[in-house]
């Protein structure tokens, strides 16, 4: 069941569309902003709300990969896997991060602290490899070892 809060702020970006199924997008955004992820029952209630079919918001949410249909950690690693990125050193980031956090890709950390996830692209070629937690994107991680990269993760309890 969809709460108050999570209502009142579909409700909210209803009102910026003719349909509501255009929301459809923004009301899991707002799902997992207080939730963390979304379940398949909220998935169900999203539809109902919308008047469309869970099958049909469960296709958009698939689609987006910031959209997290099983539960994630207290913080999500995106590490960009794009070409730019392999080519500066993606999979020597990958690594260490598998090895300061241990787990590989689709885990997450014993404590719910961190999940590691790939991204297809964080628009940094420029400043490759790259690597997003949560909405903070750092760059230019080509000379990072694991000092630098543990002063990094430091910074997300």
């Amino acid at each position: 069941m969809l709460s108050a809060d999570e209502i009142r702020e579909i409700d909210a970006e209803l009102a910026h569309y003719e349909q509501a199924q255009a929301a459809t997008i923004e009301a899991l955004k707002i799902v997992q902003k207080h939730r963390g992820w979304v379940s398949d029952e909220a998935v169900a209630d999203i539809a109902e709300k919308l008047g469309t079919s869970p099958a049909t918001v469960d296709a958009v949410a698939t689609f987006y990969n910031l959209i997290y249909r099983k539960p994630v950690g207290r913080h999500v690693i995106h590490v960009c896997d794009s070409v730019s990125c392999w080519i500066m050193g993606q999979p020597r980031l990958t690594e260490l991060l598998r090895t300061q956090l241990g787990i590989d890709y689709g885990q997450t950390t014993a404590d719910g602290r961190f999940t590691l996830l790939p991204i297809c692209c964080l628009g940094t070629c420029d400043r490759a490899p790259a690597l997003m937690i949560d909405k903070d994107t750092h760059r230019d991680l080509e000379s990072v070892d694991a000092e630098r990269l543990g002063v990094i993760l430091e910074r997300y309890p």
